[in-house]
């Protein structure tokens, strides 16, 4: 498939996006919806506080206007204007004086990355906090200090999240699922965020998809949970493939994580782009933790939901802290990320079972002006032989993905070479 992805827009809306105070609620999520609404005709819902959704309960609704604190000198120590990640998310409101002694038992810091500020979150349980670096909070002198957190927990609030919806011929659709909740981390999910948002615009300038798609930017877990709770009966009519994108942006090798169930249609397509496309990569089996996945491949639903992303999350020493900035990730990975994306789509938008019209020995290609001419300037010893294999292999049983696996060729030359033989009437779509 065919992109013109900018890379400059894609850093711009990154620039925009970073800043913004994000958690699982709140008015950075709305302002980061409006945001990508520039891109994705999005539609936004808003579950009110208190709603019931399966075993959870959407949470008050959170928002922080200022966070410090200062030293006996009047001096800004921390502040949340330096650093979204140095409020402990959920932070309940506080005002007071403190010793050094009752002040540590607010602070968190990571002793293994001593200049790193961790990011932290407390939803279901009321606590305040601030992340620093381990250095600092070693440094931190015997002193008074002085701490502010305005923030607002509304129970009468909502959580929001943002969803879109592409037409395409057929009603059976393919869901791709991003989360909106973490505040100034790039490549966990930001780079995720970006990368659905552009993959839906390239998308939307298709008016020939097979397949409907289905766009979810909402807040990690409980966004999930709640859409689940109102739409998971839905998506059973219809969901073929999906995917939840995180970690789109670091320099890594492209590693997929697969459903829940193991070899269904999203876990096949990757796996054929993968090994035609890539020299290194990793395919993991499904774990019930990580992101969302989880959620759509919970035994009641058992959807055909996967992951393809960059390093998987944990396994980057840079996860979930301030180390996590745009000097960590590439905007050129995460167009890669989002090309990536567009072959699986291409693979799964041209998969079908396929079938001889004439099963009786090999045709002779020469007659069919097919012997030397497919494909330009390829080498045709390689075009003849997936031409043998592709008709040898049409035998009503195999899809375009068992023939692109078994026969080792690139998913590119398989689906033209295809497209070649049903022209000439040599193979036909099995009904």
């Amino acid at each position: 498939m065919l992109s013109l992805i900018n890379v400059d827009e894609i850093e711009n809306y990154f620039d925009k996006l970073f800043p913004i105070l994000r958690s699982v609620t709140g008015n950075g999520n709305r302002e980061t919806l409006n945001i990508i609404n520039e891109i994705v005709d999005l539609n936004i819902t808003e579950v009110p506080s208190g709603t019931q959704c399966f075993d959870w309960t959407v949470p008050p609704e959170w928002n922080l206007k200022d966070a410090w604190i200062k030293n006996s000198k009047g001096e800004k120590i921390v502040d949340i204007k330096n650093s979204n990640l140095h409020i402990l998310g959920y932070s309940t409101p506080f005002t007071g004086k403190l010793t050094l002694k009752e002040l540590k038992e607010h602070l968190y810091s990571l002793p293994d990355m001593p200049d790193a500020i961790p990011f932290l979150i407390s939803c279901y349980k009321r606590r305040w906090g601030f992340s620093l670096t381990h250095n600092q909070l070693q440094s931190l002198p015997e002193d008074t200090y002085e701490v502010l957190i305005d923030s607002d927990i509304n129970s009468n609030g909502s959580l929001t999240y943002g969803e879109a919806f592409i037409k395409g011929k057929s009603e059976k659709e393919i869901l791709i699922s991003t989360y909106i909740c973490h505040p100034s981390l790039a490549n966990d999910n930001l780079s995720g965020i970006l990368s659905a948002a552009f993959l839906y615009k390239e998308l939307k300038k298709r008016s020939d998809l097979r397949y409907s798609y289905r766009f979810l930017f909402i807040p990690e877990t409980i966004g999930a949970i709640a859409y689940l709770s109102k739409h998971g009966n839905e998506l059973k009519e219809n969901l073929i493939a999906g995917f939840v994108l995180t970690t789109c942006g670091d320099r890594g090798n492209f590693t997929y994580k697969r459903s829940r169930k193991g070899n269904t249609l999203p876990d096949r397509a990757v796996e054929c782009v993968l090994s035609s496309t890539e020299k290194e990569y990793t395919l993991e089996d499904f774990f019930p933790t990580g992101s969302d996945e989880r959620q759509y491949c919970s035994p009641g639903f058992n959807f055909p939901v996967g992951s393809l992303m960059r390093t998987r999350y944990y396994n980057f020493p840079e996860y979930h802290t301030s180390k996590d900035n745009k000097d960590f990730i590439s905007f050129e990975h995460i167009k890669g990320t989002i090309e990536k994306y567009l072959d699986v789509i291409t693979l799964i938008e041209a998969n079908d079972i396929l079938v001889r019209t004439n099963p009786y020995c090999e045709p002779q290609l020469g007659k069919y002006d097919l012997y030397t001419s497919l494909g330009g300037q390829r080498d045709t010893s390689i075009i003849n032989g997936l031409i043998i294999y592709i008709l040898n292999l049409a035998d009503g049983s195999n899809d375009l993905i068992d023939i692109v696996k078994k026969s080792k060729y690139d998913f590119r030359l398989v689906i033209e070479a295809i497209r070649k033989l049903v022209d000439k009437n040599l193979l036909k779509v099995k009904d």
